[in-house]
């Protein structure tokens, strides 16, 4: 595709590396995180990537083709999003974008709560969520510093070995209780490895910092305050991400199992429960994702004492820093 100097018909002043709506409200940020989230995007090509990163990357240049309309810029920006980490710049792995969560999250999650009652089974399917757990939180990790395999390695035991024993030790006490309580206990087993898993995944960032910058996006340093804010509004948003999901499809299962169909068609059962989990987070995930701006901000005040002093005497009108809490 050529490329020309702007000629009037989009502004220059489109500001691509925030969001479309406004983000100070938890709709414009709804709005924002359904197109982050749409699992269409995982269906695009490499060229069709390609080519929305030359897009955004040029109007940063104010080079633009003629044809352009400021709908297709948007949406150029938003597969860019997609697939491309805001800190790093690099694109990221497949199964770890947000697009592919609604997917993936209904396969596992369908499946950890139809096959939830043998050890194997629970075994299993801990492991295969916190496997993708830990590609996802290493995917949307905040800042531009790497994680080195070391600390990769003990986040993913440490989680997954947390999330097995929550199920494991939920599941023996719920033996002489109802079916449909056994039916929740893969989502306290998923609440618990997301308090383990999140933390340990980032654990470089609490140790160092994220980086923060002023409204106007100049870098100020690194705070391990805003990396622990950030940290915990994920955490929160995953586990209310998760429940919906997790809360909702075992009382319509426990009620159809009764029923004669799926007595009679049993094997129905698991996408039965992967279709009702697939709904539920089709809206759960990006209003979950909304709950806290991607671009979280925190009082200089509450900053660590040596970074505050940093910012005071660097930038002195400075009252908030902002920093991308991460998802």
């Amino acid at each position: 595709m050529r490329e020309y100097k702007m000629t009037g018909e989009i502004s220059l002043n489109i500001n691509t590396k925030e969001p479309r709506w406004d983000q100070g409200t938890f709709i414009g940020r709804a709005k924002h995180f359904f197109t982050v989230t749409d699992p269409r995007n995982i269906l695009l090509s490499n060229a069709q990537l390609e080519n929305a990163r030359k897009i955004i990357h040029d109007y940063r240049q104010g080079i633009i083709a003629p044809e352009l309309t400021e709908d297709e810029l948007w949406r150029a920006k938003y597969v860019y999003d997609s697939a491309f980490h805001p800190d790093t710049g690099e694109k990221m792995i497949l199964i770890g974008r947000m697009s592919a969560q609604v997917p993936m999250n209904m396969t596992i999650t369908g499946c950890m709560m139809t096959f939830y009652k043998t050890t194997p089974a629970v075994v299993f399917w801990q492991w295969i969520n916190q496997s993708f757990n830990a590609i996802v939180n290493y995917t949307n990790r905040s800042g531009d510093a790497p994680i080195t395999v070391g600390q990769l390695g003990t986040a993913y035991v440490s989680a997954t070995t947390g999330a097995v024993a929550t199920a494991l030790g939920l599941n023996s006490l719920t033996k002489h209780v109802t079916p449909l309580i056994g039916r929740f206990v893969p989502f306290a087993a998923v609440a618990a490895a997301n308090c383990i898993n999140i933390p340990l995944m980032r654990q470089r960032e609490l140790k160092h910092g994220i980086p923060i910058t002023d409204e106007n996006g100049n870098r100020l340093g690194e705070s391990t305050k805003a990396a622990q804010q950030a940290i915990v509004q994920v955490v929160i948003s995953r586990i209310l991400m998760a429940a919906p999901g997790m809360a909702i499809p075992p009382f319509i299962m426990n009620t159809l199992e009764r029923k004669a169909f799926l007595k009679r068609f049993p094997w129905m059962s698991a996408p039965i429960q992967v279709g009702l989990v697939g709904v539920c987070l089709v809206f759960a995930t990006p209003l979950c994702c909304a709950l806290f701006p991607q671009k979280s901000s925190m009082s200089v005040n509450r900053l660590e004492h040596d970074i505050q002093a940093k910012v005071r005497k660097t930038s002195p009108g400075v009252e908030y820093v902002y920093f991308n809490k991460g998802l």
